[in-house]
């Protein structure tokens, strides 16, 4: 099983940015997918938002309500973070993760994507 998280980058506060997390060797039409983010002063990863198999539901961590939207598309096999209106304080790497249910707790779920960088300058 591998998640490959991409589309991370470089871009200015108040800008916009979207990430995608392909799978393989997992349908991921059959797990709830999530978005964790761990920056360099943090020793463990936190919630970013999660998504249920369906689509159906979605859950977000307060900070980023309203800015940031997950979506999946499982015909493709793949999840998106679509996230705007950025702030210095979003700058982390971003993991994708699977599991079975939609959770916040990182050990909820099963399968890590590498994760991306997401910087936002001031």
């Amino acid at each position: 099983v591998q998640l490959q998280a991409s589309g991370g980058g470089l871009v200015q506060s108040g800008g916009s940015l979207r990430l995608s997390c392909a799978a393989s060797g997992l349908e991921i039409g059959n797990y709830a997918m999530a978005w964790f983010r761990q920056n360099r002063e943090q020793s463990r990863k936190f919630f970013v938002a999660t998504i249920s198999w369906s689509g159906v539901a979605t859950y977000y961590q307060d900070s980023v309500k309203g800015r940031f939207t997950i979506s999946r598309d499982n015909a493709k096999n793949t999840i998106y973070l679509q996230m705007n209106a950025l702030k210095p304080e979003d700058t982390a790497v971003y993991f994708c993760a699977s599991g079975p249910a939609v959770r916040t707790e990182v050990d909820e779920y099963d399968y890590w994507g590498q994760g991306t960088q997401v910087t936002v300058s001031s």
